[in-house]
């Protein structure tokens, strides 16, 4: 019993400090209704200068399409394990994509900023479409888009 006790005891005191140094972050992301097909979304992080640090999430399966979101495209180099198990269906007009994420706390308060690209056929790309710093101040606070995003917004 002592010896289940002291390994449970160890799990744990590795397992906390681990957890500490994650936050779920919620990414609320509503679409203007612009009268077109779905919306193809690039949700990514630069870091202060501006560079390419990660996907975070994709909207729209179709990879043809990628390359029409073109800073984030640029960024990735378009690699499948950079989006692998981070896509999903696009979004329609007037929608909202909403998804919940594990960031580092090291990336919060750091100079990293989200960024949006979108792209919807046969109509207009925003490279930058939302590009916000990721802060602990500006968690909660909605901002708008240049393109095709209505409001975007971050929560923790």
């Amino acid at each position: 019993m002592k010896k289940i006790a002291l390994a449970l005891g160890l799990a744990l005191a590795f397992a906390l400090p681990a957890l500490a140094q994650a936050r779920e972050v919620t990414f609320t992301t509503e679409l203007l209704n612009y009268g077109g097909d779905g919306a193809y979304l690039a949700l990514y992080l630069t870091d202060a200068s501006g560079n390419y640090q990660g996907t975070l999430w994709v909207a729209g399966r179709k990879s043809k399409y990628y390359r029409h979101l073109s800073g984030w495209a640029r960024g990735s180099r378009l690699n499948p394990a950079e989006y692998d198990g981070l896509t999903g269906a696009s979004i329609t007009s007037g929608k909202t994509l909403k998804i919940t994420l594990n960031l580092d706390d090291a990336l919060i308060d750091s100079g990293h900023e989200i960024r949006i690209d979108t792209a919807v056929e046969d109509m207009r790309e925003n490279r930058a479409d939302v590009a916000v710093p990721l802060t602990s101040e500006g968690a909660g606070k909605p901002v708008a888009g240049r393109g095709y995003v209505r409001s975007f917004r971050y929560d923790f």
